[in-house]
């Protein structure tokens, strides 16, 4: 069956952590946290998802302005439909959405660091993590 993409954050909450659960991705996310995930999800403003019929295999999460700089906060497709180019063709989707000089940003997961230079991102040396029980000095 072919892919289909779609644009939008109107979802069935239940599909996206179902996805999340399935991958190590749901280790790092609050999936077992209904209202987070929720939130999560509506508060992104570019979400773009990957569709096997009515099985939603990946999905794209981003906050961006549109203009400068895109926070590709989660990438994840299932591990059925993996090493089909739906990872790349939502990245692609994703900078489709984006103004002409928007950069995308990310943090991999341990297990994708490979595949982002594969792709063509760019290794950056100067990200900073602050955890939600750390505060600023």
């Amino acid at each position: 069956m072919e892919i289909s993409y779609r644009i939008g954050n109107d979802l069935d909450l239940s599909e996206v952590i179902d996805l999340y659960k399935t991958l190590t991705l749901g280790e790092r996310r609050p999936v077992e946290d209904r209202e987070c995930m929720a939130q999560m999800i509506n508060s992104a403003n570019l979400v773009i998802t990957a569709w096997d019929g009515d099985l939603l295999v990946g999905i794209s999460r981003s906050l961006t302005d549109y203009c400068y700089l895109a926070y590709l906060s989660d990438l994840a497709v299932r591990s059925s439909n993996q090493r089909r180019g739906i990872g790349k063709a939502l990245m692609t989707r994703t900078q489709a959405e984006l103004g002409p000089h928007a950069k995308i940003v990310l943090l991999a997961a341990p297990e994708a660091r490979e595949y982002y230079p594969h792709v063509g991102f760019s290794r950056h040396d100067s990200a900073w993590v602050l955890a939600a029980s750390e505060r600023i000095r």
